[in-house]
């Protein structure tokens, strides 16, 4: 469905069917606090509507264009976070970064369980998530909403720890099995199982469903309630049920008919302040 007026703020939760470059032209300038994007990574994924096929310099030129509109809805404040592969990670960053004037936060790795087996290479088992800002001086990261238990109160018991918790650390670890529980929550490393076919978690029709406790992670500590919330690739709408769980406005852009229907689906099966799925 093309976008032909522009919404008036404040812009309501939504779900548009159609071509994201269209349909984002609804949204008027600086209308969003916060976006989420898992776009397509161009490996050959059989999307319904989608090829995921396209040239290299195909590919870079249309993300060019949406991450672009990414910029220009978000507020001034605002906060853009991108999940991509390995393939077009690097030209993805340098684009947001050097040509598009976001400026990087984070550079998280997403390690998860249940990585896609390989035969000739080590089994992939991690996506990239960039924490881009539009103003590197002003921007909304919520410390209190995801802090973390730190080693000095639970290990030493030591008095002088801030009750509240600690920020998660900025630290590299380079082998999984070194640590008895995997990657833990508090590190950039960050560990959530991927959604696989036998969690109850999983929606069933669609194979790229991200985890809501991660979303959960990045709309608390990057939003506050009553924000809008946007996602140019609804997929199986899961950055769209964890903005309504929590109180934010939403949204989203989908290309399948098919999808946009499940999604619409799931979103009315669930009200504001329901649980998160997943551990």
């Amino acid at each position: 469905m093309p976008a032909e007026t522009q919404l008036e703020l404040p812009i309501g939760d939504r779900l548009v069917r159609g071509d994201c470059l269209e349909n984002l032209r609804l949204l008027p300038d600086g209308a969003a606090q916060l976006a989420f994007a898992d776009p397509p990574f161009n490996i050959g994924y059989d999307y319904d509507t989608y090829d995921d096929k396209r040239s290299a310099n195909d590919y870079l030129d249309w993300s060019r264009q949406w991450i672009a509109e990414m910029q220009r809805v978000l507020s001034a404040d605002g906060t853009f976070w991108l999940a991509i592969g390995d393939e077009y990670a690097a030209e993805l960053k340098v684009m947001a970064t050097r040509e598009l004037g976001f400026a990087c936060r984070s550079w998280v790795v997403w390690y998860y369980t249940f990585g896609v087996n390989c035969k000739n290479k080590f089994s992939r088992s991690h996506a990239h998530l960039f924490h881009f800002v539009r103003d590197p001086h002003a921007f909304t990261f919520n410390a209190d909403q995801i802090r973390v238990p730190s080693a000095r109160e639970l290990v030493y018991g030591d008095k002088r720890a801030n009750p509240k918790g600690r920020l998660p650390d900025d630290t590299w670890i380079l082998r999984p099995q070194d640590l008895a529980e995997g990657f833990g929550p508090e590190e950039n490393t960050w560990y959530f199982p991927r959604v696989c076919g036998t969690f109850k978690e999983r929606s069933g029709w669609h194979g790229c469903q991200m985890p809501e406790q991660l979303l959960g992670r990045i709309i608390r500590s990057c939003s506050h309630p009553g924000d809008l919330v946007v996602d140019p690739f609804a997929g199986s709408g899961t950055t769209l049920a964890v903005a309504k769980k929590l109180g934010r406005r939403y949204f989203g852009c989908e290309l399948s008919d098919q999808y946009a229907e499940r999604i619409s689906e799931r979103l009315a099966s669930i009200r504001e302040g329901d649980r998160l799925d997943g551990g």
